[in-house]
């Protein structure tokens, strides 16, 4: 059974927690762009989840008597393409494929280029410079061309497209980690903990990691931006997301040929790229300054 001060010390620390989500939220929300741009994420996400109650028809049915439709034509809010397929029902089932790839591909990225930057920053010397000349060489080529090439090997479909752009970002991860580790690593509570003992890994893993999370977490916001421009291009160069699935980039691909007849489609999916990558950058812009320790409540 808990001792009165034992529970105070428990309700002080819930307290404290609390105030401390709310000055996190207050800072990110504070500014009205950021803002904006969180709650346009918000719903982008509700939409890619909720695509098949949001979808007025299915995105994949073909009525070639319906082509070109213009927008509010027989039901169709923004048109039909070329087959007869609804277009906002696409965009809807687009925006599944763009966040899916965009995260995931991060996710790869943040993950296997972290792992790399904290080994490489922490041990130094050899394996230092064996990771980075080996992540330099990577670099070399800039990532749309890296995703590119691992296509023409991987081959196509949305995993290959995941694993592709997710290898192009890992030397950008492992870079910026490297410099956070770095930084960290010559802090004096770490010389401290190195010199009562501590084995490499509760230091990498319980003192170094979790301090250098932060700056990762914003940096990977920012990323997810870039891995959605690189699934578009993919998908519009035909090396992506193949028809008839739904994606922003093939949509564009697939829109570019019939700007004459209906531009709806070249322009809805495209405004939709736009949009998602501004929204994205400005509230990476926020959660950069709300994760700050230095900004003013």
């Amino acid at each position: 059974m808990k001792t009165p001060e034992a529970v105070e010390a428990e309700k002080e620390e819930l307290y404290k927690k609390a105030k401390k989500e709310q000055s996190f939220l207050r800072k990110l929300l504070r500014n009205r762009l950021s803002a904006l741009g969180f709650f346009f994420l918000v719903l982008l996400t509700l939409t890619a989840i909720f695509a098949p109650i949001i979808a007025t028809h299915n995105p994949y049915a073909m009525d070639t008597g319906n082509s070109f439709l213009q927008i509010g034509e027989s039901s169709h809010i923004l048109g039909t393409d070329e087959f007869g397929r609804d277009i906002f029902s696409r965009l809807v089932y687009g925006a599944r494929v763009s966040l899916l790839v965009g995260l995931a591909a991060v996710l790869l990225g943040a993950i296997v280029g972290s792992l790399l930057g904290l080994i490489s920053g922490y041990f130094g010397d050899l394996v230092d410079t064996i990771i980075m000349r080996f992540m330099d060489g990577m670099m070399a080529f800039p990532d749309i061309l890296l995703a590119i090439a691992l296509m023409s090997i991987l081959g196509q479909g949305l995993v290959n497209v995941i694993i592709a752009i997710g290898v192009a970002l890992v030397p950008q991860f492992a870079r910026f980690f490297r410099g956070q580790v770095l930084a960290v690593k010559e802090t004096p509570y770490i010389e401290v903990t190195r010199s009562l003992g501590a084995k490499h890994g509760r230091i990498l893993f319980r003192h170094i990691l979790p301090n250098s999370i932060a700056p990762l977490i914003v940096y990977a916001t920012m990323g997810v931006a870039g891995a959605i421009i690189s699934e578009a291009s993919l998908s519009f160069l035909g090396l992506g997301i193949q028809p008839p699935t739904a994606s922003w980039g093939s949509m564009l691909q697939q829109g570019k040929d019939h700007l004459v007849l209906n531009s709806s489609l070249a322009t809805f999916s495209g405004l939709a790229i736009l949009i998602t990558v501004i929204s994205i950058n400005i509230f990476g812009d926020g959660l950069r300054d709300a994760l700050d320790p230095k900004m003013k409540l």
